[in-house]
């Protein structure tokens, strides 16, 4: 049980418990049901083997700022939020077809192993990917469905779920649709506020909030932190990606150029940009043979435009409005302080 006090480490020991605990039952009832399970069963695992849990943390904290006691089923029911995650991941590398996640191979790279003497055993690796993120959000539904919670907090809760899966879904299809389009900031916003923001800090405290019978006023409240919060954390995201330490971050850092993706990075680059920056970076831009040379390049075009200054701008102006409709609530002192702690560690971070 935890204390009033806000204690991260604490805090993602107990998820990392429940969901190492949980997924792990699960990957042994899945592989028994036959031997060439083995290897999609241990992806499930590894899924949630990483993470600093914010997901949960926010649940929890939408259920703590209610006045309610820490519970042990709560943070079962928060950590299934780290498995909505898990799943989005998965999806998400095998639509980027990135080769790394914390370090370590990703799903639809790992899983060539299993089929590696099959025919089209790409396409079947990354089919086997699809279904590991695809049972990992059912996966989600049922940890939160047996949290333990009484069955009449969680009714108050479920419909926020479909809510959370169509946005999260939405921004997801939004990313794809406007990969290799012309760089838009606005365009940009959005694709982040719908891929990443609010099902990293805004629904899992409504969520959080909903099991514990918040208010129509304090769920305004959550609102109006959560989700310049979750801007502000994918924003960061986006410096990392390009100018962040591989070995901190765990990811390849030359996806979003090679990939020609929608980030506000890429798109204040090319406002920022004149014509003979522009015709660089088109060069650039997609291009799956970019090699480090190439990525240093685009990288001195962007500092030399002021771009990562902008997003940090961006960053820090998000920030300061969550944290100001954060102060406006009417919150347990403890409860606001957790969240501004989490506040800065969703958006100043190095990994």
């Amino acid at each position: 049980m935890m204390s009033d006090r806000w204690e991260p480490a604490a805090f993602k020991v107990r998820v990392d418990e429940v969901l190492h605990r949980f997924v792990a039952q699960e990957a042994d009832q899945f592989a028994a049901i036959d031997p060439l399970l083995g290897p999609v069963a241990e992806q499930l695992e590894a899924a949630v083997a990483d993470g600093k849990r914010l997901r949960a943390a926010f649940c929890y904290w939408g259920w703590r700022a209610v006045r309610q006691p820490d519970s042990d089923a709560l943070v079962r029911a928060a950590a299934s939020m780290e498995l909505v995650h898990a799943a989005a991941v998965v999806h998400d590398d095998l639509i980027d077809d990135s080769p790394l996640r914390h370090g370590r191979p990703t799903a639809h790279v790992a899983l060539r192993r299993a089929v590696l003497r099959r025919p089209r055993a790409d396409a079947a690796a990354r089919s086997l990917a699809m279904l590991v993120g695809d049972l990992l959000m059912a996966l989600a539904g049922q940890l939160f469905t047996t949290s333990g919670l009484p069955a009449a907090y969680l009714a108050r809760a479920r419909p926020l779920w479909s809510v959370m899966a169509r946005e999260l879904i939405a921004g997801e299809c939004l990313e794809i649709l406007r990969t290799g389009a012309g760089p838009d900031t606005t365009a940009s916003l959005k694709v982040i506020r719908y891929k990443t923001a609010k099902y990293t800090v805004e629904q899992p405290l409504l969520i959080g909030g909903a099991l514990a019978g918040a208010g129509a006023r304090l769920c305004e409240g959550y609102c109006a932190y959560g989700l310049p919060l979750g801007e502000a954390f994918q924003l960061r995201d986006d410096l990392l990606g390009l100018f962040g330490d591989p070995e901190r971050t765990g990811k390849a850092n030359a996806d979003d150029v090679r990939g020609h993706r929608p980030t506000a990075l890429l798109a204040e680059t090319w406002r920022l940009a004149r014509d003979d920056d522009r015709e660089g970076l088109r060069a650039a831009l997609g291009r799956g043979d970019l090699d480090a040379e190439d990525l240093d390049a685009v990288r001195e075009v962007m500092r030399r435009l002021g771009a990562p200054d902008r997003i940090e701008d961006m960053i820090s102006a998000r920030v300061e409005e969550a944290l100001g409709a954060l102060h406006e609530l009417d919150v347990p002192a403890h409860a606001e302080a957790a969240l501004t702690a989490l506040a800065h560690s969703a958006a100043v971070r190095l990994s």
